[in-house]
C-alpha cells in the first residue's frame, strides 16, 4: 500500500506525466517545475479511451471551460448567463445527480477496457 512501485495505475500516470513534459517543454529539464500546471491542465483535459471521459468531466461533473471560450463567448457560456438564479441552482443540482452515473458508466468502461 505504501510502496508506489507496486501502484500500477500510478506508475503508469507517472510515465504518462513524464512523457508530457518530455515533449511539451523540452526547452530546459530544469524548468520543469514551473510547467508542471500546464501539463497537469493538458492531461486533466484530455479525452482518455479506457473512461470515455476526461478526468476534469468525471471530477466536476462538466465539460472544461477553455480559456479562448471565455474571450470568444460560446454559446454553452452564454445559455447559463441568461438564466435566473433559481433556474441556475436546478441545472447544476440536474448536473450532480447525472455525475454519479457518469462515474460508474466510466467506472465500468475502465474495467471492460
Amino acid at each position: 500500500m505504501y510502496n508506489t512501485a507496486t501502484n500500477g495505475l500510478e506508475e503508469a500516470f507517472n510515465k504518462t506525466l513524464c512523457n508530457l513534459l518530455k515533449k511539451s517543454f523540452s526547452k530546459s529539464i530544469r524548468d520543469w517545475q514551473e510547467e508542471i500546471r500546464e501539463a497537469y491542465w493538458a492531461y486533466r483535459t484530455t479525452h482518455h479511451t479506457p473512461t470515455e471521459v476526461t478526468p476534469y468531466s468525471l471530477i466536476y461533473g462538466v465539460k472544461v471551460v477553455l480559456p479562448f471560450e471565455r474571450q470568444i463567448l460560446s454559446l454553452r457560456m452564454v445559455v447559463p448567463e441568461g438564466l435566473t438564479t433559481k433556474d441556475n441552482v436546478k441545472l447544476h443540482l440536474q448536473e450532480l445527480e447525472a455525475l454519479d452515473e457518469r462515474r460508474l458508466e466510466a467506472q465500468q468502461a475502465l474495467e471492460c477496457y
